[in-house]
């Protein structure tokens, strides 16, 4: 298969859709800089090490690795990095063995100055036949393990913002 045709294929939505979403109590700039710390990510999404490989991880072309697993037993997901809008949104490509297909996390404003981040994955399932059989739990135990994730980098991420604010409200460091 040449390279051009089986990556247009990978930039196609799979049928492994997997979606959340989450709410930050902190500014959309903060939320989308942090979410994009791309190694800063191994603190918070559980056992996953992540690194960028190639390129600075903010323009496309940029290839970030999650490893994921313990004691040298997981899976790598290597993702390309096809759009970088600061602020609003990134997509990637998986193209690793397992993982493959395209993903997004798109960044929202909200009016009280709070933001939302939205995981997006539309995964093509490998194994064939038992892929798609084992894909509903897959996608149960996924998502659990992602919305537990998110909610630990909000949770830090709304730390920080608060000791920010408390420590900029204090008279004398003005």
């Amino acid at each position: 298969m040449d390279r051009p045709g089986r990556r247009a294929r990978l930039a196609e939505r799979g049928p492994g859709e997997l979606t959340v979403r989450i709410e930050v109590a902190a500014p959309v700039a903060e939320v989308f800089a942090a979410a994009t710390d791309w190694e800063r990510q191994s603190d918070w999404v559980a056992l996953t090490r992540v690194r960028v490989v190639r390129g600075d991880g903010r323009t496309p072309g940029s290839v970030v690795t999650a490893f994921t697993g313990m004691g040298g037993v997981g899976f790598l997901d290597t993702m390309e990095i096809v759009r970088f809008e600061s602020e609003r949104r990134v997509d990637v490509l998986h193209v690793g063995r397992l993982v493959r297909g395209p993903g997004s996390f798109v960044f929202e404003e909200l009016s009280d100055g709070r933001a939302v981040m939205l995981w997006q994955e539309w995964l093509h399932l490998p194994f064939g036949g038992l892929g798609r059989l084992a894909w509903p739990f897959v996608r149960w135990a996924s998502a659990v393990g992602l919305r537990r994730s998110l909610r630990s980098f909000a949770r830090e991420l709304e730390r920080r913002t608060d000791r920010e604010r408390n420590h900029d409200d204090r008279p004398g460091d003005r």
